[in-house]
């Protein structure tokens, strides 16, 4: 084995919109559970995946400013500290991010080889994805820049394509020299790069050496390293996060990796990957990638039907009956169904983008919202009310707040809760409940070793999420 540093690279962005209504922009696909042979999130796979390898140092994780507490939340209940959470106050691209997390990596490492993974792949074949990485860290020792090249298994047009100078040769899994990136193409184009043993699937994922990436990127976008350097330098901690800064990570290029340095460069290599692997980047390649019972249905969750082929049917809370359906997605979440020809499933980017244009609230937001002391579901709610069921980690809290426009009822379900309004404080049992006057300070906390669970009845002229006026908060909000 090679020896040095090696430090995972986890790139937690994107909206996934082309897996609504369960990805949305409050909780996109890399945070939910959505293959069926696990019972961990697409990120934690992520990391879980590396897991034999046990020199690697931990992962930087590169996050959105809204999802930060959900992705440390997610390393936490896999018992994995990270290295670094980076902020950006702004999606730029893959080619900024990684170099934000290049740029981190050397502060504190002489010259780190950075394995660079999307949050959002699936792997199924994991020991075949850990011998490709192996070699392909024997390149990157010998700085070069490199990719995997996915054996293609049929004409995809949601993936970019790799033609190497030499046929791909997925036994030995030798690195051969990149002639060139393709493009997502067109269907006839797709059919006829397959037939050709030169083009194999661009995975978007990385191995190369910090420095090594740093010199080329300096070579082709300066302006986006010294934003980046710039950026780093007058970032700010906040609790496990360090917050980039904004006004000079703005300046970025919105670029690719692949455009900025990859197509540019001399030292791309792409090392052959067999691994069953998946960007799931839309339902039907949810479908491909899941195993299917006898008549081609992937089915899962509460579903009955009969006379069903080639279908992708699932059900997060209701049951979901079908008859004499073929080639179809059905996706049921609690507040919206998907309805939809598994063909034209790569075309839903573009209607969830009309239900934003006409201001759906479940085109972006789950009724089900997560907060790093919990999580919240709206149950019903009217012009002047509403009802939610609220749930606090043990030994969490909310912020000290008050409300100008609303009243709050809560009533305990299940586990203790201390309650502090204006100074007083209490503790409440399963079936005590409270009242929180309009303008009161007010704070919850759960102070046992159990999920705090209660009803929450809001009443009030005004009941939006931004009437909340913080006084204290351990989050930092």
């Amino acid at each position: 084995m090679v020896s040095g540093d090696f430090i995972p690279v986890i790139l937690c962005g994107g909206s996934g919109t082309r897996l609504w209504p369960l990805s949305r922009k409050s909780y996109p696909k890399q945070f939910l559970k959505l293959n069926s042979k696990s019972d961990r999130s697409l990120l934690q796979q992520t990391q879980d995946r590396l897991s034999k390898l046990s020199y690697l140092k931990q992962p930087i994780l590169i996050c959105n400013e809204e999802h930060r507490f959900i992705a440390a939340e997610q390393m936490r209940e896999i018992a994995i500290k990270p290295h670094a959470i980076i902020l950006e106050t702004i999606g730029k691209n893959t080619a900024p991010a990684i170099t934000l997390a290049a740029l981190k990596a050397l502060q504190e490492n002489d010259d780190p080889v950075l394995i660079i993974l999307s949050a959002d792949h699936l792997i199924k074949e994991n020991h075949n994805f850990l011998d490709s990485l192996e070699n392909a860290f024997v390149y990157a020792k010998n700085e070069k820049l490199v990719t995997f090249g996915v054996k293609p298994t049929y004409a995809e047009t949601g993936y970019g394509y790799i033609e190497s100078k030499k046929e791909l040769n997925f036994k030995t899994l030798q690195g051969i020299e990149i002639n060139k990136f393709v493009e997502k193409p067109q269907k006839k184009i797709a059919e006829k790069l397959i037939l050709d043993k030169k083009y194999s699937w661009n995975s978007g994922m990385f191995v190369f050496k910090a420095k090594t990436y740093i010199n080329e990127l300096g070579r082709f976008e300066p302006k986006i390293l010294k934003n980046c350097i710039d950026a780093l330098k007058l970032s700010k901690k906040d609790l496990d996060f360090e917050r980039v800064n904004n006004e000079a990570f703005s300046k970025c290029t919105s670029i690719s990796i692949d455009n900025a340095v990859m197509e540019k460069t001399n030292l791309g290599v792409v090392v052959p990957l067999d691994a069953k692997w998946s960007d799931i980047g839309n339902w039907k390649s949810l479908w491909d990638y899941e195993e299917k019972n006898s008549k081609g249905n992937v089915i899962q969750g509460n579903v009955l039907g009969k006379e069903i082929n080639d279908c992708l049917i699932k059900s997060e809370s209701k049951l979901v009956v079908g008859f004499g359906l073929k080639n179809l997605v059905v996706v049921e979440s609690n507040d919206a169904i998907l309805i939809a020809d598994k063909n034209s499933v790569h075309q839903l980017k573009e209607l969830v983008e009309e239900l934003i244009d006409k201001n759906i609230e479940e085109a972006t937001i789950h009724k089900k919202v997560h907060r790093p002391w919990g999580n919240y579901f709206s149950i019903a709610c009217g012009n002047t009310w509403q009802v939610k069921k609220i749930e606090v980690k043990p030994g969490a809290s909310l912020s000290l707040q008050m409300h100008y426009h609303r009243a709050e009822h809560w009533i305990i379900v299940s586990g203790t809760a201390l309650v502090e309004i204006d100074n007083e404080k209490k503790l409440l049992s399963k079936n005590q409940s409270v009242y929180v006057p309009l303008g009161s300070r007010h704070r919850l906390s759960n102070p046992g070793q159990l999920n705090l669970v209660l009803i929450e009845v809001q009443s009030g002229s005004y009941l939006g999420e931004d009437d909340i006026h913080r006084f204290v908060d351990d989050y930092g909000r």
